[in-house]
């Protein structure tokens, strides 16, 4: 199966696609593939890494505000669209795909409208329960709308959509526990907690973190801080005027972290996409944190899917404190019967097969 994918922007879009790519090498079912992004985004490092075959559209997103700046911007971008179509064709005839995968960012709005245009076999991948601007454009065009949460199936027309889950959930479904936390100074046998605040971090997460030191210090439960890289430093300036127990590790950033997710007792963290993706397919406790800075305020709904099964603890960023965080986690770790009932509702909520799902519905369309 030849097999062109594309998805922008952020980690969010990037990894289900290079998960639904991986697991169609494992099913010896790629003949070949192209991913198709921009140079500016974030997969124009992480595809090339994977030794995928990557070409680039250049595109931008419309502005909200219509001041003559914003005007002159969306002016640009509808330009930069029919300009990206037109080369999204040339590479869709040079490649000849049996299918066009799109998982978001506007990338992939060239890339879809261009292949639906050519009567190529489309699918896009919603991985939020608030669809993004993207896939709601292209959801007319395509054949088929895979999504991750039943509560955005009413943003797609009814008969597209495929309940799928995120691929990136097949990825950590079967990680097993190891002793990777020996790395960060840390015991495997403690029960221990991961807080962090996405890939780059969060400065409101991390302030509750350095805030709730001196009682974290106490506690019988260890805890992993990732900072993000752009505020290590200034973390660690902190927490040198501080005393920061063995209990207790702090670091930029953890490459390859869903290896450490089966050695946790709880996460502390954000409510994107692939985060729930993994939590879910492990069963892991969590408590999120939504990031208000998001379109729609998607994370929000996110976490309010897992919430309402009893499958999370929410707190709103506006609500986050030191003495906020340490109890949320004394009280979920205090009882094992709790801890317990959380992981089995979200593991229920988990898709663990999400990849094969979207593969099931490639072999459909085509």
């Amino acid at each position: 199966m030849r097999v062109m994918i594309s998805g922008g922007g952020t980690g969010g879009h990037i990894y289900p696609a290079l998960a639904l790519i991986e697991r169609m090498q494992q099913r010896g079912l790629l003949d070949a593939v192209l991913y198709v992004g921009t140079k500016r985004g974030l997969e124009s490092k992480i595809v090339p890494e994977q030794g995928i075959d990557f070409k680039t559209l250049e595109i931008q997103g419309f502005k909200r505000s219509m001041n003559i700046s914003g005007f002159q911007t969306n002016l640009k971008t509808i330009r930069l669209f029919l300009h990206s179509v037109k080369e999204a064709k040339s590479m869709i005839k040079t490649f000849k795909p049996d299918i066009v995968v799109g998982t978001g960012g506007y990338v992939s709005g060239a890339l879809l409208y261009a292949a639906s245009r050519l009567k190529v076999p489309t699918l896009i991948h919603e991985q939020n329960s608030a669809a993004g601007v993207t896939n709601r454009f292209l959801a007319r065009f395509v054949d088929k709308v895979a999504i991750s949460f039943e509560s955005v199936s009413d943003q797609f027309p009814m008969h597209k959509i495929v309940l799928t889950g995120n691929p990136r959930a097949q990825q950590v479904a079967g990680m097993l526990p190891n002793e990777r936390l020996h790395e960060f100074g840390l015991k495997p046998d403690s029960p221990t907690v991961l807080v962090f605040g996405g890939s780059r971090g969060a400065p409101s997460i991390n302030q509750a973190f350095i805030d709730a030191v001196p009682a974290f210090n106490t506690r019988d439960y260890q805890v992993l801080f990732v900072s993000g890289r752009v505020h290590f430093d200034d973390v660690q300036a902190q927490l040198k005027t501080m005393t920061v127990n063995d209990n207790l590790a702090v670091v930029p950033y953890i490459s390859n972290m869903p290896e450490i997710l089966p050695d946790l007792k709880a996460i502390v963290g954000r409510a994107g996409a692939t985060s729930l993706a993994e939590i879910t397919a492990l069963g892991i406790p969590s408590i999120l944190i939504p990031s208000p800075y998001v379109t729609n305020n998607h994370q929000t709904k996110n976490a309010e899917s897992l919430v309402k099964d009893d499958a999370a603890i929410l707190i709103p960023e506006t609500q986050l404190t030191g003495a906020k965080l340490v109890q949320s986690l004394d009280s979920l770790l205090a009882t094992p019967d709790s801890q317990q009932a959380m992981a089995k509702a979200a593991k229920k909520i988990g898709i663990p097969d999400a990849a094969d799902r979207v593969i099931e519905v490639i072999n459909s369309i085509i």
